[in-house]
């Protein structure tokens, strides 16, 4: 039965509209379970009625004319329970409906599933059997994959006006695809759908017939990738930020490493032809990322991922064919890169539309990053029917509109152009102290990583670097890198932000952050062995970094160095031991380093619980609320399936913040804290109400922070907090802030318009 399977959802999936797909599933479905009926109702739920849109073996000129009530019949009652009905004689049921315009008033055995997305029933599959039958488990479950299938042609039928016109029912006023907003604001424009040009994973084993011949087919590819990658990265210039724009230099070391080359060179020697070697050696090294904890991180699982699909299109053409972007390009997909985004010439990306991922994946990041409104996680969109078609992307609601109407068009140009308006309202606060109306200075700092030269207005804009992810250039080599490789590229960011404070985060890998020459494999990586876990097991490693980041800051100052995913006041006290122990060596050879600040980040619950002993020990706290958010509501907000669970605004998560804050103000620490809660304009009023002293984010949400903070007095801040402290949902919490924010005039940071 499953060849029978996918052989119908292939042929639903090729048709060119929802009513040839009924109608082929329901021939497919009658053949296959050898029924006399297949009939498919779907829901109206204007008129409150599930329609007949499909049949076979029932009378056809009642398609689209039967209407059945919602809550009567077998049908409703199967749309009431959103579970299947299964009865061997309809006409016993209590529930039974006659409906004489269809004929199937002669059929007995009855099986209903409900059609589900995203747990909305859509309708009802249904099978029918003139003599008594009860359909058997696997029938059930056969009819359910079917469904399940079907649904989100269905869903693409009603966002854009398919479903309304076959059914007959009343045109809504907005039509649109669902997701999560990955950076605030409106784009309306033209889809270009980006895709691999070669699927790695599609790529079958197959025997090399000429091993030197394949070897050098693959250094030929990686010597015109590189080439790419480099136009690419001169493309790009000043569109992308700096961490982004040095991503292109991983990549490329990446590119022309030995384990990279050498890898995929040995499967070759071993029997392999080319496609199948590098597909080897790009999952191997992407699997490395996938297990990351950090999302920063994991993301660069795509970037490998498209480096080996780039190669992939190398190897099998010489001539690869370029894309072609009008003016105001929507880039749509199922997961855009990095390299995608960069394709796009400058000035002509107004939007990004991406089926997979969250307000956390690395599209969204580059969105906010380079100001471009994003939406992500539109998991109910076909990719494949967008291009070329006219979209408008509300990414304040998380809302994509496929060819919408006219008044739909001209609401939101209208929307846009008060957006720009407000967008030179934002700019002017450019060089302006970020302060409270009352004078209290609330310091925006920035969360990077992979700095090689930072642009001009960047620099300028942010007071300092909360959060300095050391870990990417390990990820990119064959080996740890040396004490003077790690200097050059802390010695980097600390010259270009001095005398303003740079936080270095010591290295946090293993468990779920494995190195290609440091493998760590564990079931549950998240809570396994990593970050200063390792530290304390390796000192060598340890030791190798603080004398790096100590002798890269001499005749600079402006080093601090943060300690992640503390459990424990144990930790931070052996490691400050191995700290001090280094900057004594460096003192003995001759070395003029400084004693830097210490601090740890306030990540896990045990550390807020153990803020003050903690406090105690370090000479600042950091709280990274991503994960932090993660660990109280035990939410994975990558998981498309839980990840609308997640909450920065939960009143749990707040008061776990004001508590961290409160046990550090005791022994007068200065609270930092980075994570997306900091870029998020809702939030900022009660981070400042709590007293947190620098609030570190990406630098697309500065300017919109800074004038939250100089829109209010520390008193309102104060406030606010008081009552949303005391409230018991999340959504009470965000209506409040909603409300706060529109009465401060400050409502176009959270919804289009001015």
């Amino acid at each position: 039965m499953l060849d029978t399977l996918h052989s119908i959802v292939s042929a639903v999936n090729k048709a060119p509209g929802l009513q040839e797909a009924l109608s082929l599933l329901v021939v497919g479905v009658k053949d296959a379970i050898a029924c006399d009926v297949c009939s498919i109702y779907l829901l109206d739920e204007n008129a409150r009625a599930n329609v007949l849109m499909a049949t076979i073996g029932l009378d056809p000129d009642a398609v689209g004319k039967v209407r059945l009530p919602m809550g009567r019949g077998l049908v409703g009652l199967v749309t009431e329970r959103a579970e299947p009905v299964n009865v061997a004689d309809a006409g016993a049921h209590p529930r039974y409906f006659r409906v004489t315009d269809t004929g199937e008033t002669r059929f007995r055995g009855f099986l209903g599933v409900p059609i589900i997305q995203n747990r909305r029933v859509l309708g009802v599959l249904v099978v029918r059997q003139l003599q008594t039958r009860k359909f058997q488990d696997e029938e059930v479950s056969f009819l359910f994959t079917l469904a399940a299938q079907l649904a989100g042609a269905i869903t693409y039928a009603r966002a854009s006006g398919e479903l309304n016109a076959m059914t007959g029912g009343e045109e809504p006023l907005h039509r649109f695809f669902s997701g999560q907003a990955g950076y605030a604001g409106v784009a309306i424009g033209t889809a270009v759908v980006a895709y691999p040009a070669s699927d790695l994973e599609s790529v079958p084993d197959r025997q090399a017939e000429d091993p030197d011949g394949e070897c050098e087919r693959v250094r030929r590819a990686v010597r015109e990738v590189g080439k790419d990658l480099r136009t690419l990265q001169a493309r790009v210039g000043e569109q992308l930020p700096s961490e982004d724009r040095a991503l292109f230099d991983a990549l490329l070391l990446m590119l022309e490493s030995e384990s990279l080359l050498q890898q995929t060179e040995e499967a070759i020697r071993s029997g392999l032809w080319a496609p199948a070697a590098l597909r080897n050696t790009i999952s191997s090294h992407a699997q490395i990322f996938d297990a990351m904890e950090d999302t920063y991180l994991r993301e660069r699982a795509s970037d490998v991922r498209d480096l080996g699909r780039r190669l992939l299109t190398h190897l099998e053409h010489d001539q690869p064919q370029e894309m072609s972007f009008p003016d105001d390009t929507i880039l749509v997909g199922e997961d855009i890169s990095a390299m995608q985004i960069a394709e796009v010439p400058p000035g002509q990306l107004v939007g990004i539309v991406s089926a997979a991922g969250s307000g956390s994946s690395h599209a969204a990041i580059l969105a906010r990053a380079m100001g471009i409104p994003a939406v992500m996680g539109v998991s109910e969109m076909p990719v494949g029917r967008i291009q070329g078609r006219h979209l408008v992307v509300d990414a304040y609601r998380g809302r994509v509109y496929v060819d919408p109407t006219p008044a739909v068009c001209a609401e939101y140009r209208r929307l846009l152009e008060e957006e720009r308006a407000l967008g030179f309202e934002v700019e002017a606060l450019r060089g302006l102290p970020s302060e409270t109306t009352d004078g209290h200075q609330v310091p925006l700092y920035l969360n990077t990583g992979l700095v090689n030269e930072m642009r001009s207005e960047e620099q300028a804009e942010a007071e300092g670097v909360g959060l300095y992810r050391t870990e990417v250039p390990f990820m990119v080599r064959d080996r740890f890198p040396g004490e003077e490789t790690q200097i050059q590229n802390y010695r980097r960011v600390l010259e270009n932000f001095a005398p303003r404070p740079v936080t270095l985060r010591t290295l946090d890998v293993g468990g779920d952050k494995d190195l290609p020459y440091f493998p760590v494999s564990e079931q549950n990586p998240f809570l396994g062995w990593r970050g200063v876990r390792i530290s304390l097991q390796h000192p060598e490693i340890f030791l190798t970094q603080i004398r790096a980041m100590l002798r890269a800051d001499i005749g600079l100052g402006n080093l601090q160095i943060m300690l992640p995913m503390i459990t424990s006041v144990g930790e931070v006290d052996e490691l400050r031991i191995l700290i001090e122990r280094a900057h004594d060596e460096l003192l003995e050879e001759g070395y003029p380093v400084s004693m830097p600040s210490l601090g740890v980040m306030i990540e896990v619950p045990s550390a807020v619980y153990q803020i003050e002993e903690l406090s105690r020990r370090v000479d600042f706290v950091s709280i990274g609320s991503n994960d932090l958010t993660q660990y109280l509501l035990a939410v994975d907000r990558n998981n498309p399936r839980v990840a609308d669970l997640y909450d920065e605004l939960h009143p749990a998560v707040l008061r776990a913040l004001n508590m961290a804050v409160e046990g550090a103000r005791r022994f007068n620490r200065p609270v930092s804290l980075c994570g997306e809660m900091a870029g998020n304009p809702l939030a900022t009023i009660l981070l400042v109400g709590m007293g947190v002293d620098v609030l570190s984010m990406s630098v697309g949400s500065l300017l919109r922070v800074k004038w939250v903070v100089r829109s209010i007095s520390r008193s309102r801040a104060r406030h606010l907090l008081s009552v949303a402290l005391r409230m018991e949902e999340a959504s009470q919490v965000r209506q409040l802030m909603k409300k706060s924010l529109e009465e401060m005039g400050l409502g176009g940071l959270i919804r289009p318009g001015k």
